[in-house]
């Protein structure tokens, strides 16, 4: 294709402005594999690009979001071939390199994992990077021995889109998950997910002392700020915590005190330059260890003209679980 429809970002002097747009192939960036992108998702960094709340692009214009998952149309490499089904998650696309949000993608090999048998496109992105992160936070804590016979393992933001995979992951694999939100009304839905106890997000939001009572084996955390610093205060000797998000803020008030007196670990998980044997195992447990079942409860599908108006909304704290989206 000569064209293709596309949403770009552009920065004038009055501020950022967000458009659809029909976009020149020649103004592909650089990379040896086009893909023909079929479906995207909406992340709450997709949110903070295309809204301007938080300088996520730093490069206009810019094409947002940072999955996608398609078919390859051309490639210079031996490892993809035209007619393979690949899924990007990260790696700058959105941010830094022209993202998901159109009908084609030129990237680097390097960047792209092959679809696992088992998962549709559509599969994939109701994953996304919220999902691919949530099963990187519990091989994370996997791998610091934390078991289901290590006690409780809290979610925060448990209705948010790495938060509602992490139950569904974390139940289906028999742990005890205590799921935190302020959605009340989101009880219910996230028990049918997995969680076996609902607690309300303002236990965690004020200040507290550095050393509480214990009470989790481990933590999947995507919220930050004093949340996660109640988190910490709270694990049990040797547990440990997977910090993965921002959205309470980016700073951590708390003491070494849980580190040196309980022997926490603070796990961090990044999910946009991981090594891909990391990235295909991450794919090969989702396949396998979360229920498609509940991967459909908590995801909802929009088409192309719906993704402006659902990134201010999931900014808003309005979106449940994952949005996946018809490109």
């Amino acid at each position: 294709m000569s064209s293709f429809r596309a949403l770009r970002i552009d920065k004038t002097d009055a501020g950022q402005t967000v458009s659809v747009v029909d976009f020149p192939e020649s103004e592909l960036m650089e990379g040896d594999v086009v893909v023909r992108v079929s479906h995207s998702t909406v992340n709450y960094k997709d949110g903070l690009a295309i809204t301007g709340k938080s300088p996520v692009v730093r490069r206009f214009p810019m094409i947002p979001g940072i999955d996608f998952v398609g078919t390859v149309t051309a490639s210079e490499t031996d490892e993809f071939k035209p007619g393979d089904a690949v899924i990007l998650n990260g790696w700058g696309v959105g941010e830094t390199h022209l993202g998901g949000y159109a009908e084609a993608a030129r990237v680097k090999s390097d960047w792209l994992v092959p679809l696992p048998q088992g998962l549709s496109p559509a599969d994939a992105m109701a994953i996304g990077t919220a999902g691919y992160t949530s099963m990187l936070c519990v091989m994370a804590l996997e791998k610091h021995g934390v078991t289901p016979k290590s006690g409780p393992v809290l979610v925060t933001g448990a209705a948010g889109g790495v938060g509602s995979v992490a139950v569904a992951i974390l139940g289906k694999l028999g742990y005890h998950v205590v799921a935190s939100t302020g959605r009340s009304e989101e009880a219910e839905w996230l028990k049918a997910l997995g969680a076996s106890e609902i607690v309300d997000r303002a236990e965690f939001a004020s200040p507290g002392k550095p050393l509480q009572k214990e009470r989790f084996g481990g933590v999947v955390d995507s919220v930050g700020s004093v949340p996660l610093a109640n988190a910490i205060a709270q694990v049990k000797s040797g547990g440990a915590v997977a910090a993965c998000g921002l959205a309470a803020g980016m700073d951590l008030p708390t003491s070494v005190a849980p580190f040196i007196l309980r022997g926490v670990s603070l796990l961090g998980v990044n999910s946009v330059t991981v090594p891909k044997p990391i990235r295909v195992e991450a794919y090969r447990r989702l396949a396998q260890d979360l229920p498609r079942d509940k991967l459909a409860a908590i995801t909802r599908t929009i088409s192309f003209d719906e993704i402006i108006p659902t990134a201010q909304a999931i900014i808003d704290g309005k979106v449940r679980g994952r949005v996946v989206v018809e490109i």
